[in-house]
């Protein structure tokens, strides 16, 4: 068995590279952040074509739960220089607008809605002809709602729906994920009504640096594995965009799948109820409301 805590240990800088053991190979690995493993590639393969190591190695049916329980542990696993054409992506949708921001640019879990969530969240940049401009931010989920009382404008945390809240870090750090979830989403409907939308876009930027996000600008051929609702660290993420959103501009596509809900072992079936039930959560808002029940709500 690889010993998957071997990252944590050999690596002494944010920035140097170390090696873990995996699924009988060797990988070139490191961690900007505490909360993110980069697997850079299979060691001796360096500077090759990219090759489907993802599924070649692994997420092999022997590997794949040890393979997730990485995930569940580090938070944010990011796998570089890996082409797949393999069938079980589907696009990201939601389309954000120059006056006013889509879903995806608030803070939220995959499946927020429901009762039963994504165990994590797997978004891919296929390797294409244009490249990713829109930056994904992604943080522990306690440390995002932290940041956003921590840059909350005085007016905004002085109306009705917030006035009344302790947001003081000692009930902060007392909150469970459930109490954490229903401030977040008084804060994010109050930003969202208040604020207009590069006003909200500018203040989700605080949030992002406040909270020490991970948003690396997205790589060909990179696959972003999230932990989403798991037994280990719990992470948050959105599309963030860095500038003023004015539309217009050529920009690569992404993919993404819930792995553990998808990729099915020999034996498995797919429970089309919530698979469903997830992707319903996706399309595009039709007039505002549904997005105020989804990721904007107590989730």
């Amino acid at each position: 068995m690889s010993n998957l805590t071997s990252h944590s240990a050999t690596t002494h800088s944010e920035h140097a590279s170390s090696v873990l053991a995996f699924a009988n190979a060797l990988w070139r690995v490191r961690r900007p952040k505490p909360f993110v493993l980069v697997i850079e590639g299979e060691v001796g393969h360096e500077g090759t074509e990219p090759t489907d190591y993802l599924h070649d190695k692994l997420l092999l049916p022997e590997w794949r739960e040890a393979f997730y329980k990485l995930v569940d542990a580090t938070g944010l696993v990011v796998c570089l220089n890996s082409h797949t054409q393999h069938p079980t992506y589907r696009d990201v949708r939601g389309r954000s607008s120059k006056g006013r921001l889509s879903q995806g640019e608030y803070y939220h879990h995959d499946g927020c809605t429901g009762p039963v969530k994504p165990r994590f969240v797997e978004i891919r940049c296929p390797i294409q002809p244009q490249t990713r401009g829109v930056a994904t931010a992604v943080a522990p989920h306690r440390d995002v709602v932290k940041a956003m009382v921590q840059v909350l404008p005085a007016e905004l945390a002085a109306t009705a729906a917030l006035a009344t809240q302790d947001m003081s870090p000692e009930a902060l750090s007392q909150m469970d994920y459930a109490a954490l979830d229903h401030l977040q989403g008084l804060i994010t409907r109050t930003v969202r009504k208040k604020l207009n939308a590069e006003g909200a876009r500018s203040y989700f930027r605080q949030v992002d640096a406040a909270a020490n996000a991970y948003f690396e600008p997205w790589a060909l051929g990179e696959s972003r594995f999230i932990a989403n609702a798991n037994s280990g660290v719990t992470m948050q993420h959105r599309r963030a965009y860095q500038a003023p959103h004015t539309g217009g501009v050529a920009n690569g596509h992404l993919v993404k799948r819930w792995t553990n809900e998808e990729l099915l072992l020999p034996g498995q079936v797919a429970d089309l109820a919530l698979i469903a039930a997830l992707c319903s959560e996706e399309g595009d808002e039709a007039d505002g409301e549904r997005a105020e029940g989804c990721y904007l709500g107590a989730h």
